[in-house]
C-alpha cells in the first residue's frame, strides 16, 4: 500500500507547521514506497536543501529505516560506502528522513526535512509521521 495525497498533505502540514514553530526555513519532502514524489514544499529554505529533503525521503524508504539508520550502515561498509552512497542517484544518509507507517505497521512512504541540523530535521519529519500513526 502506498501513502495517498491525502495523507502526504497531512503529513507535510504537520511537519512544516512544526518548522514554522522552530523558525527553520526547510525543505519537506513526502514519497510513497516507490520514491516517487507524493507532496513538497519549501517553506523559505535555500535552494540546495531541496534535493537534501527529496534524497533523504528516497533513502528512508528504499532501504526501510530511517535515513540517519542507513548512514550508520554506510559507515560501517569501509570501502564498499562509497559504492552504496552512490547508488540509486545518491543517498543522502544523514538524520531527516523517516518512514511513514500505516495503523498495521506497514510502511506507506517516507517524510523529510531539511534545511537545519540534523537533529532538528529529524524533530519535523517525525513531526509529519506522527499524524499518521
Amino acid at each position: 500500500m502506498n501513502i495517498t495525497y491525502n495523507e502526504a498533505a497531512k503529513a507535510l502540514n504537520a511537519a512544516a507547521e512544526k518548522a514554522k514553530s522552530l523558525n527553520i526555513p526547510v525543505s519537506l519532502a513526502v514519497v510513497d514506497t516507490g520514491g516517487h514524489l507524493v507532496a513538497f514544499a519549501r517553506l523559505d529554505s535555500v535552494y540546495g536543501v531541496i534535493e537534501f529533503a527529496l534524497k533523504k525521503a528516497r533513502t528512508a524508504v528504499m532501504f526501510g529505516v530511517d535515513s540517519e539508520v542507513m548512514g550508520t550502515i554506510v559507515a560501517g561498509a569501509d570501502v564498499h560506502g562509497y559504492g552504496m552512497l552512490n547508488t540509486n542517484d545518491g543517498l543522502l544518509t544523514i538524520a531527516g528522513g523517516v518512514l511513514i507507517k500505516n495503523k498495521e505497521g506497514n510502511i506507506i512512504g517516507a517524510i523529510a526535512s531539511s534545511g537545519g541540523s540534523p537533529e532538528q530535521d529529524k524533530e519535523i519529519a517525525s513531526a509529519g509521521n506522527v499524524v499518521l500513526s
